[in-house]
């Protein structure tokens, strides 16, 4: 075989700092759209991002030299800047755990 070929779908799940009701809906879409922003960025697909007050849900595919804690160090990081500057919650923080499934091409 001349090339690899991967197919890296990850569901993975995070919320708020004691999982408060912070997301509101007036900028949850933004929120969203952010976080796809972000996982493009650092060389990912975003292929589907939710989620309600307290949490959201990613599905999104990695190449194989991602390291997943790297890209979602990341991830909540950056995200909670834009909380910070652009909505201007200074109390806003992610938790410090995620959870991280893989989910096969077929289910995807």
């Amino acid at each position: 075989m001349s090339s690899t070929h991967l197919s890296l779908h990850y569901h993975i799940v995070f919320g708020t700092k004691n999982h408060e009701p912070m997301i509101q809906p007036a900028w949850r879409a933004k929120l969203h759209v952010y976080l796809g922003g972000i996982i493009r960025t650092a060389g990912g697909v975003p292929e589907s991002i939710d989620g309600v007050s307290d949490h959201v849900h990613l599905l999104i595919g990695l190449r194989a030299t991602h390291r997943l804690a790297d890209v979602l160090r990341e991830l909540k990081a950056v995200s909670s800047g834009w909380v910070h500057d652009e909505i201007g919650m200074r109390g806003f923080a992610w938790q410090e755990g995620y959870g991280a499934f893989t989910v096969s091409a077929s289910h995807a």
